[in-house]
Order: structure tokens, then C-alpha cells, then sequence
């Protein structure tokens, strides 16, 4: 029972279910405790558990279900007393999945790597807007979920869960993303989870996530209940196709660690979607409401009434591929970057050391024109807008230009190999323009650091040589000054223009150090392949 490597021989699925991560939203601790009731105790529901194996996190974030008291969910609906968000470093373990800071992550893809589940549910209780729904969903079916298994999520995963949960008393929906969280009636976007949340880092390994959000206003009883349904029907469905589950799976492993075998310069690896502006009519099932003007905030102020109301309102559909790259054959991590190579570990990720220091050309990235969020998130400072904690500010990674360099390598660093299980997980940890990346993340904040400068007395003649020197120079200047009343104003960007182009300018700033590797030919493995 306890053996997950015989399990899987005999082709039984195992469906893991996540419960508590944010320690307030306990719906699905209690709702999985009384599952496991009436499948082992009462054996009411033992029939659930005929194909499939099921193995349940009653509460993931320990230090969270600690903080037990009264006022730790101001938008929720009972219990009178529930767990906080964070774990006790403040930490939000649902914003943890890729850069695995903290012991739950560490512990979680020990687990993960141990059990290899065959599908995955989290569970949570919504913020936001207020609507009939009590019981809402999100499942990924995007261009970066293998055909097969986005196949299966629409057409049978879904709708068996709706009707099914429906017939059991309650008000289902696919998960609701308001354009506009003070006027439904402007529409519903569509996203796909990033793989620092639990649904979209699963996702990364191929397997089937599904994200359970009850609604906070319904009483506790309602959400518990809808909760409890909502699994039942999951493991209902895995029950039915349990072959068909496990053969996917299958597949999409297979057709990853067969993309891995060989450098293809044409594939097409997503690493973000967007959508692609499609629509349907959707009814939406809320509340009529009224907004005025409040003299609190001074902003917009909506009540909601008790009264129901329908309106049709247009329901982003479907996303496409943003930004994409072709994947090396492998990537080398030099070992001066112990937190990156570490992290790369803790995912399971298969890595093979130099055996000696090792110089040579290799694709890779030059980044400019980065910006940090302008205060932390999650304990780093990151390159990309959360959204999250504070004020939106325009973060980014900037812009990474593929470039081919002469990289050196000390012995002992890592190369990861991309014909493995798992290769997704690090490719979206190593390309820089991944959302949850470790540039990203702020991993390789250092690499945009300049560290040494030019006095302005010193730069004044060094930039009156290059200027006599080179007339194409001395144009390029001249019509920069011209276009450019910024620049212009700037003794600091006049002198910067000069140093850019000198010899004296640090040729690594902004060099993304990991490599891009067509090749493994040449390299010197500590171990053969």
C-alpha cells in the first residue's frame, strides 16, 4: 500500500490531494478528513478507491495552522477561528513551487518525487468579488499542457465535475477572473497558472492539476460540503479512466525525455501564454449590486444585495504561446552558483558534474534594461510585477538577446541534461525570460551590478581620444545629442556613452553565466553518459 513504485507497475493511479497551504482556508482539511471517514471507517464511499490511490496533505503549512485565531480571514465566512496565509517566516508556500526557499517546498518535492502522483488537487478558499457560486475551479488546458492530457481536462475532467457536484446541491463554476472586480457585467479574462503557484508547477510535470477555490461569503458547512463533492467526483472520474490517466501520463513523459535526446533550433518550447482575445458567452450567475462614491477611499464603493440575477457576460476562451525558445540538448550551471544548482536538486532534476575546468563557446544571453519591483516579494527582490503586497510597479527582466560566448567553466559545475522527466522544470528555471525564472526571481541579481566606474576626469580624456579617433563615433555622438534632450542634459549619460564603447567596460555585465549546450561533445563529464 505504502510502496509508490508497485502501485505504479500495476498501473493504479495515485491521486494527491493538497489541503491548507494557506492555513486560513481550511474547507478542504475538513472536507478530506471526513472523505477518508467514510472511505476507511464507514466504507461508504470505499468503492472510490477501487482503481486509484489517494494520498491526502491534511494541512500543508504547519506554522500557519498555529496561528490560530479569530481574525486571520476578514474576508471569510467562518470557522470562528482558522490558521494565517503565511508560514512563519511570512513566507507565502503558494508563490514557492519553482524557487523552493522554504522546508515545506523541500519536504513537498521529496513527496512529489517519492509518489509521482497522477493527478493533483489543491485546495482554497476564494477572495474577491461576490456570486452565487460556492464551489469554483480552475484547470489549466493551455498550448503548454500535453495535447492528450488538455484533451482529457476538457472534455471529460470538467464537465463529469460540474454535473456531478451540481447533482450533489451545489453552484459550480469554472474559476471566475473578473476584467473588471467592481463590474462583472465588462467580462471574464482567462490565464494560465506560472509554475510558482502549486497547479502551474505540476503542470510543469506533466500531470493533471486541478485548483479548488470555495467561495469565502457561503457558511462553513456549504464550502466543506462543496469541497468534499468536488473530490469525490475527481476520484470518481480517475476511478473510470484510471488506464487512460496512467497511459497519458505516460506519454507525456515519454515525449519530453524524447525532445531532450536532440538539439531541434526549430521547436517551439512555450514559456508564457496570453490570451488570444476569444470569447463566449457566458451566464453569470451573481448579485445585483450598486456602486456610489465612497467618502472612505474616496473611490469606487460596491454593496451587494441578496437579490440573484443572470446576466450573459463575454468569457475569454482559449490563450496562445507569448514567448517561446528551442531548448539546448543541455544546460551548464557554473558551480560558483550553488543557490541555483541547489534548487535545480531539490526539484530531482538529474545534473552530471565537470570533472575539470573547462573553457569554450556557448549560447547564451546578454539582458539590459532590467527593473526590480520596488519593494520585496516573498523575502527577494524579483524582476517581474507581482501584483502582490503592495503597489503594481512595472518590474522586468528586460531584454535577453541570444548571443554566443566564450564561457569558462570550473570544474564540479553542473550540466542538466534535458532527456529526463522533469527537463520542463528546468528549462523554466534556467531561461531567463521564464516568469519564474531564476533571474526572475532575482537569483542573478549580481550579473547587472556594475562594479567598477570611471572618474569624470579620467573619462573626459579617454573620451576626447576616441572621439579624435573615430569620425563614426563622433557622428553617432553628435546626432545622439541632437536627438536626445535627455542624454543631452546628462553629464553622467555623456561620459557613460564613451565607457560603454571603451575597452575598459565590463564585458560580463548583464552575461547571463549559465550555458546552452547543442552538444555535449567535448565536455568533460565526470562520469560518461
Amino acid at each position: 500500500m505504502f510502496d509508490p513504485a508497485a502501485l505504479h507497475r500495476a498501473g493504479r493511479p495515485v491521486v494527491l490531494v493538497q489541503n491548507s497551504i494557506h492555513a486560513g482556508e481550511m474547507d478542504g482539511k475538513d472536507a478530506c478528513l471526513a472523505l477518508l471517514r467514510d472511505v476507511a471507517i464507514t466504507r461508504q464511499r470505499a468503492a472510490l478507491l477501487d482503481n486509484a490511490v489517494l494520498v491526502v496533505i491534511p494541512i500543508y503549512n504547519a506554522d500557519g495552522h498555529e496561528r490560530f485565531g479569530p481574525s486571520n480571514r476578514i474576508n471569510q465566512n467562518g470557522p470562528e477561528e482558522t490558521g494565517w496565509r503565511t508560514q512563519s517566516r511570512n513566507l507565502n508556500l503558494n508563490r514557492d513551487y519553482m524557487k523552493a526557499d522554504t522546508p515545506e517546498t523541500r519536504a513537498f518535492l521529496r513527496l512529489w518525487n517519492s509518489w509521482l502522483p497522477d493527478l493533483f488537487v489543491d485546495t482554497h478558499v476564494t477572495d474577491g468579488a461576490d456570486f452565487q457560486y460556492d464551489t469554483t475551479y480552475g484547470i489549466d488546458t493551455g498550448p503548454d499542457v500535453f495535447p492528450a492530457l488538455a484533451e482529457w481536462k476538457r472534455a471529460a475532467l470538467a464537465p463529469y465535475i460540474e454535473t456531478s457536484v451540481a447533482a450533489a446541491g451545489h453552484v459550480v463554476a469554472a474559476y471566475l477572473n473578473f476584467k473588471d472586480d467592481l463590474d462583472p457585467s465588462q467580462g471574464l479574462t482567462i490565464a494560465q497558472d506560472v509554475p510558482r503557484f502549486s497547479t502551474g508547477y505540476v503542470n510543469l510535470q506533466n500531470r493533471p492539476a486541478l485548483l479548488l477555490e470555495t467561495h469565502m461569503l457561503k457558511d462553513y458547512r456549504t464550502r466543506v460540503l462543496g469541497s468534499y463533492e468536488f473530490v469525490r467526483a475527481v476520484l470518481e472520474v480517475v476511478n473510470r479512466d484510471a488506464g487512460r490517466l496512467v497511459a497519458m501520463n505516460r506519454e507525456a513523459d515519454a515525449a519530453t525525455i524524447a525532445a531532450g535526446k536532440q538539439f531541434d533550433a526549430t521547436a517551439r518550447f512555450p514559456l508564457r501564454v496570453e490570451t488570444d482575445g476569444t470569447t463566449a458567452p457566458f451566464v453569470f450567475r451573481g448579485y445585483k449590486s450598486t456602486m456610489s462614491q465612497s467618502e472612505i477611499s474616496g473611490g469606487r464603493r460596491i454593496e451587494y444585495s441578496r437579490e440573484p440575477i443572470e446576466m450573459t457576460v463575454p468569457r475569454q476562451t482559449s490563450l496562445r504561446v507569448s514567448v517561446a525558445v528551442a531548448p539546448p540538448l543541455a544546460y551548464i550551471v557554473p558551480v560558483q552558483w550553488t543557490p541555483v544548482i541547489d534548487v535545480l536538486e531539490a526539484h530531482g532534476l538529474r545534473m552530471e558534474k565537470t570533472a575539470r575546468a573547462w573553457e569554450g563557446e556557448v549560447d547564451t544571453y546578454r539582458c539590459d534594461g532590467v527593473r526590480w519591483f520596488e519593494h520585496p516579494f516573498e523575502g527577494r527582490q524579483v524582476l517581474f510585477s507581482s501584483g502582490e503586497g503592495g503597489p503594481r510597479s512595472q518590474a522586468s527582466a528586460g531584454h535577453c538577446v541570444a548571443v554566443r560566448e566564450k564561457l569558462a567553466f570550473p570544474a564540479g559545475s553542473a550540466v542538466v541534461p534535458l532527456d529526463q522527466r522533469a527537463a520542463r522544470v528546468a528549462i523554466h528555471w534556467l531561461e531567463p525570460q521564464a516568469p519564474d525564472s531564476a533571474v526572475a526571481w532575482g537569483f542573478f541579481n549580481a550579473i547587472f551590478e556594475q562594479k567598477e566606474y570611471a572618474e569624470s576626469y579620467v573619462m573626459e580624456k579617454v573620451a576626447r581620444d576616441m572621439l579624435a579617433k573615430d569620425p563614426r563615433l563622433k557622428e553617432e555622438f553628435e546626432r545622439r545629442l541632437a536627438e536626445d534632450k535627455e542624454f543631452a542634459a546628462s553629464p553622467e549619460s555623456r561620459l557613460a556613452f564613451f565607457y560603454r564603447r571603451s575597452p575598459w567596460w565590463d564585458a560580463r555585465l548583464g552575461l547571463y553565466p549559465v550555458g546552452r549546450l547543442t552538444s555535449l561533445e567535448g565536455i568533460p563529464l565526470a562520469r560518461s553518459r
